[in-house]
């Protein structure tokens, strides 16, 4: 009898531990609810706006055909006249000691122009009061006394607020320096791009113009 309710005893600790084991594992099977109301909302990254806008593409860059002057009658003159000559633009002045080269430039033109150079005048008041007098009176002076052929333009400001925006132009494409007096000069090539610029102190026919001047034709 005793033997009989050991057995039985025995084999009710058994069932209760294997009964046990399986309410444990439903219970451990099923994720816990959470209360949504309790949880942090997420919020989706959004891009922000920069706070500087990228710049635009630049345009295309000027070029000495990008202008329009007006010239030594009044008329107006797009520089793109002269597209695929090289070209030497020079301020120019009646009563300057450097007036001379108005000589010099005329027979730089006269040597070089059926190969494709053509010299075009700017004449400006900026320096000295040296070129005091109307376009009338400019184109006289020059045509009787020096026989020019080449382009002669209205008078511009080369220099201060009023400067005109081809002198602008060629002197940042050249570093940024003011032009510092009447005679100094830029070379262009056939593309419009300036490529040397000279003093009023370097001549015409010397060598250091004559050299650009043969190297870009």
């Amino acid at each position: 009898m005793k033997s009989w309710f050991k057995t039985f005893a025995v084999s009710l600790c058994v069932l209760g531990v294997a009964t046990m084991t399986t309410h444990c594992k439903k219970t451990n099977s099923k994720t816990p609810k959470t209360d949504k109301r309790t949880q942090p909302r997420t919020v989706a990254n959004k891009k922000q706006t920069p706070a500087v806008k990228p710049r635009a593409a630049a345009g295309k860059s000027k070029s000495l055909y990008s202008f329009t002057v007006k010239d030594i009658d009044g008329k107006d003159v797009k520089l793109s006249t002269f597209k695929g000559k090289v070209a030497l633009v020079v301020n120019t002045a009646s009563q300057c000691g450097y007036t001379p080269q108005y000589g010099g430039l005329q027979k730089l033109y006269t040597k070089y122009k059926d190969k494709g150079l053509v010299v075009l005048g700017f004449p400006a008041n900026n320096f000295g009061g040296q070129e005091p007098g109307s376009e009338k009176q400019i184109k006289a002076f020059c045509t009787s006394k020096f026989h020019v052929t080449f382009p002669m333009f209205s008078k511009i400001s080369v220099l201060g607020k009023d400067i005109h925006p081809l002198y602008k132009y060629l002197i940042t494409k050249t570093g940024g320096a003011d032009v510092s007096w009447n005679f100094n000069k830029f070379l262009v090539n056939r593309k419009g791009e300036v490529v040397a610029r000279f003093e009023s102190s370097d001549t015409p026919m010397g060598d250091k113009i004559t050299k650009a001047v043969q190297k870009n034709l």
